[in-house]
């Protein structure tokens, strides 16, 4: 990537040394902004989040811009934290002047940001899933590629459902999606003779054994885990050494690489993750492999390539580079009847004819609210330390 922080990112270079000529070329630059949790508990996709989103625009320049310019990418980042996300957006659209914000992830930071955004007539591209942020008063300034938490949380319901639970239990911090996660699944057990317990509990703590200790006296044999991965790591071994022996169930953020590799295998093992999955067999995920020289592209990252190509595509689609110019076109190149297109350089191509972009994450269709209409869910199951692919739903 360092091919790409060059060409990219703001710093100094061989500008030092340029003609007026130059300096008037780079102001009028188109500016784009990600901002992804490179720190905090979502540092382990933030920064391939903000490549995935450079790729395209790299590829984007290389074949000559957009409306006739070349777009600059500002990246800032979240610290997966409410507080540092306003202030690096206020920096994105008070001082850099973007056109679009792409990548927040953690609900509470899209949350805080979003005022923001629909505010300054920036467009938000989102990755985040609790039902409350496209029910904000956004004037569709707001479009999330991630399922909101009713489909994420109905599928995981049903799944555990499926797996024969007649006692569940949800167990997590104080979140956006709490709440309404809790409700569904309560809604789920009712329709299905299955008790339903929860519980939720206070972040960041040392231990949880008490809170553990709490819901097991509902004889829960499926817990699902509504935390990030610093609470789940905590809480999965307090599970443990209570001698828990029925199934557990998380997002996979919540129990991904990092907490597999700090706890034993034992305290893991048969647990089950669940995520939305790519589109594995599109055009847009190979791209998306190719641009960050990986096998393997997790879902957030292949979103923010969507992201990226969508705003692109709106801008070009309605001759503008303003927010409210990606506001109006997003969804006519990304649900019309034109030709299928997987990346942004094709898609600017065939501009002229009409286009309905698919992407990396699957196809993006949004609602009149913002939300992605639907997508696949892949749920994952440890054995030995490593997650491995269990069924598609």
């Amino acid at each position: 990537m360092n091919r790409l922080n060059r060409r990219l990112f703001l710093g100094t270079t061989a500008a030092t040394f340029a003609v007026p000529k130059l300096l008037k070329a780079q102001s009028e630059a188109i500016k784009l902004g990600s901002l992804t949790p490179l720190t905090g508990v979502g540092g382990t996709y933030g920064p391939s989040m903000r490549d995935a989103i450079a790729g395209v625009i790299e590829q984007v320049n290389d074949a000559g811009g957009v409306l006739g310019r070349q777009i600059e990418l500002v990246s800032e980042d979240t610290q997966t934290s409410p507080e540092a996300a306003v202030r690096a957006a206020r920096k994105l659209i008070d001082v850099d002047g973007v056109s679009a914000i792409m990548g927040t992830w953690a609900s509470s930071v899209t949350t805080a940001v979003a005022p923001l955004a629909w505010e300054s007539k920036t467009m938000l591209l989102c990755v985040s899933g609790a039902d409350s942020i496209t029910e904000l008063p956004h004037q569709g300034f707001i479009c999330r590629t991630q399922p909101n938490s009713k489909l994420q949380i109905r599928v995981a319901g049903d799944f555990m459902i499926e797996e024969g639970t007649d006692q569940m239990a949800w167990i997590g911090p104080q979140t956006p999606f709490a709440a309404s996660s809790i409700a569904i699944l309560e809604e789920i057990a009712a329709a299905n003779g299955s008790g339903m317990e929860n519980l939720i509990y206070e972040a960041d703590k040392s231990t949880y054994r008490s809170e553990v200790d709490q819901i097991l006296r509902a004889s829960p044999n499926f817990i699902m885990l509504g935390g990030y991965a610093a609470d789940s790591t905590v809480l999965l071994r307090d599970i443990w050494q209570a001698g828990y022996e029925g199934k557990i169930i998380a997002p996979a953020y919540a129990v991904n690489k990092t907490v597999l590799e700090a706890l034993p295998p034992e305290v893991t093992e048969g647990v089950y993750t669940w995520e939305g999955a790519p589109a594995v067999d599109s055009g847009a995920y190979a791209n998306v492999k190719a641009i960050l020289g990986v096998d393997d592209v997790d879902p957030y990252s292949a979103q923010t390539y969507d992201h990226a190509s969508l705003a692109i595509l709106a801008m070009a689609a309605g001759g503008d580079t303003t927010g409210d110019t990606i506001r109006a076109n997003i969804r006519s190149i990304s649900q019309g009847e034109g030709q299928v297109v997987e990346s942004a350089v094709d898609g600017l191509a065939a501009l002229d004819g009409g286009i309905n972009y698919t992407g990396a994450s699957g196809p993006c269709d949004f609602d009149e609210i913002g939300d992605i209409t639907g997508t696949q869910f892949v749920f994952k199951q440890v054995s030995g330390g490593t997650a491995s692919e269990h069924k598609r739903a």
